[in-house]
């Protein structure tokens, strides 16, 4: 757990500085807290009956009792001064190490391949970057805080009270251990519910993403009140949670009354019999006495720290109790190791469009039992234009993976341009292989600040020629702002075939080697489709492109087309061949076009 918490605090930086001040203020505060009851104790037993203006300034032989109440006052301004600026960089300190902390996340995120991602879901990940941060954010304030101030209250508290009081401090000697028992008890009992929490809070985020994200499903299916009814299950299980572990909290409160009260009988009433059978009456005030009224009056305040200090503690071993689940969570992202990195001396230029699939076999995790691909032996060259047809769950995608390198071989190689994708920089393999998935997805801002993800230095000129190409030139001049035009959050307020063009504009903007399309016209219109491939081959012809399709008509011209069944190359051929040859090609083509009868 140490070596967790040596993670979570490497992501401080420059914050650190605040966090080691902050600390060093509460010990201030602390101390002045704890020596000003000593010297109330003190002020209380100089104040005697005041016979002259002058008796104020000077009692007797003893300490002026003005000088006194000038020390309890420069005390209480330190003690306010150390509490203020032990406040303000402590909040300094932990609100720096939370916003580190999601920063850092982020970018650990950011590097993580499809294998690293899919350990974690989206939902446990909002979760991990929001509620989880946020808890331990709250515990290194108290940890900085009140985890310094608390003991040292307690233990100052403790040793004043024998200091002053004698033997009375044995009052607290006993008291102590039944109330730190008590409070370990509820302390105990509120962790189990508070660690149940956070899955709670999984289940919740989950529920939001997907209502949120399929709400065009659920509203045509008129499943609202399905989904209000799960969103209000998991909500109702997160807070009846909360309300068990609140209730045994709350116990906290009426415990430390009844100790409190229950100190404070025994001061009282043993400290006024200590004073009136020890001590005499000299005409002005009880002298002689193993107890005086001013030690009495300090007893009661440090009884009442010792016992609140305890309170404290109980309810930073709470918020400890969440921080700890949460730093475990938090750890599990940040010493997840890409599993898919750089060389140490890598290729920075990709000199063609080459693709060469050497025996590859392929599998999503190492223990996984089957493959997800077999025995993949494929051989393009630059610039032709691929084909890649299947059913569905036959291993099109997983092909398209290792090319941009989202996923790595178990078994064989991937070349691009005859060298092993492993050889190469990611950023410039990923920049040469331009990938246009069927889901398509849009980022809110403006046309041209999505097409900039192709290529952020592209001309103005160059977006428009991209969009020629990719048939998407029409959709941008019927805005009224044209390149400037808004693109609402997942590009809400374009049609499916719209983000499927724009999408194939801002991919081939960058002008890559190898262009993949995995079933990205799927929502256009088959004669769009046709003029999307006929100005790719004329327009790029020296770029490869390769092409995921359910529709025969969109790979029919191919160069090659690649027939995949259960994860294997089923066959390898032109339209003309395997219309001749395979069964799996011959009934899609007949099935689509409607003819052939039951063949």
């Amino acid at each position: 757990m140490l070596k967790k918490i040596k993670l979570i605090l490497k992501s401080l930086g420059k914050y650190k500085k605040y966090a080691i001040i902050t600390p060093l203020f509460m010990i201030g505060e602390a101390a002045m807290e704890c020596a000003m009851p000593f010297i109330m104790g003190i002020f209380v037993d100089e104040i005697k009956l005041l016979t002259t203006p002058d008796s104020f300034f000077q009692v007797d032989e003893g300490i002026p009792v003005f000088y006194i109440a000038l020390i309890l006052i420069g005390m209480a301004i330190i003690s306010l001064l150390c509490g203020i600026f032990g406040g303000k960089y402590g909040s300094i300190a932990s609100v720096g190490l939370a916003s580190n902390l999601r920063s850092d996340l982020y970018k650990k995120l950011s590097n993580f391949s499809f294998e690293n991602i899919d350990k974690f879901s989206a939902s446990s990940l909002v979760t991990r970057m929001t509620t989880d941060i946020n808890n331990v954010q709250m515990a290194f304030m108290m940890m900085i805080r009140i985890v310094i101030r608390a003991p040292l209250m307690l233990v100052f508290s403790a040793v004043m009270t024998f200091v002053g009081g004698g033997l009375m401090g044995f009052i607290f000697v006993g008291l102590v251990p039944i109330v730190a028992f008590g409070l370990f008890l509820i302390v105990r009992h509120a962790m189990k519910i508070f660690m149940r929490v956070f899955k709670r809070y999984d289940k919740l985020n989950e529920s939001v993403q997907e209502n949120i994200s399929g709400i065009r499903v659920v509203k045509s299916y008129v499943r609202e009140d399905f989904e209000k009814d799960k969103f209000n299950n998991a909500s109702d299980s997160m807070m009846g949670d909360f309300i068990k572990a609140e209730k045994i909290v709350a116990l906290n409160n009426p415990l430390m009354n009844t100790a409190i009260h229950l100190s404070n009988i025994l001061i009282i009433g043993l400290g006024s019999y200590i004073i009136y059978t020890t001590a005499h009456w000299d005409g002005l005030d009880w002298v002689g006495g193993q107890l005086s009224i001013g030690q009495m009056s300090a007893l009661i305040t440090y009884g009442i720290q010792i016992l609140m200090s305890l309170m404290m503690i109980s309810m930073i071993m709470v918020m400890l109790a969440l921080s700890i689940e949460s730093i475990k969570r938090i750890s599990e992202v940040l010493e997840e190791e890409p599993t898919i990195r750089n060389c140490e001396n890598p290729i920075f230029e990709v000199a063609n469009g080459d693709v060469d699939f050497n025996n590859v076999n392929f599998k999503y995790k190492k223990n996984a039992e089957q493959y997800a691909l077999k025995n993949i032996d494929i051989h393009i060259k630059s610039g032709q234009f691929v084909g890649i047809l299947g059913s569905t769950g036959s291993g099109k995608t997983s092909v398209i993976n290792l090319i941009s390198r989202l996923y790595d071989v178990t078994e064989g190689s991937v070349l691009v341009s005859d060298h092993d994708v492993k050889e190469y920089d990611l950023d410039t393999l990923r920049r040469n292989v331009a990938v246009v998935l069927q889901k398509n997805f849009l980022f809110s801002g403006t046309i041209e600040s999505n097409l900039r993800w192709g290529n952020e230095n592209a001309t103005e000129e160059e977006m428009w020629e991209a969009c020629r190409i990719a048939q998407a030139e029409e959709i941008v001049r019927a805005k009224p702002e044209l390149l400037k035009s808004k693109v609402e959050q997942g590009g809400a307020n374009f049609s499916g075939g719209q983000k499927q063009r724009l999408c194939i504009a801002r991919a081939i903007i960058g002008k890559p080697k190898i262009l993949i399309l995995d079933d990205s016209t799927s929502a256009v219109d088959t004669k769009t489709d046709r003029l999307i491939r006929k100005a790719l081959k004329n327009d790029l012809p020296e770029m490869t492109k390769i092409v995921i399709a359910q529709r025969i008509s969109s790979i029919e011209d191919a160069d090659q087309i690649i027939i995949m069944d259960n994860g294997q190359i089923n066959a390898i051929g032109t339209h003309e061949e395997l219309l001749k040859s395979n069964k799996i090609y011959q009934e899609v083509y007949y099935t689509q076009n409607r003819v052939g009868g039951d063949k």
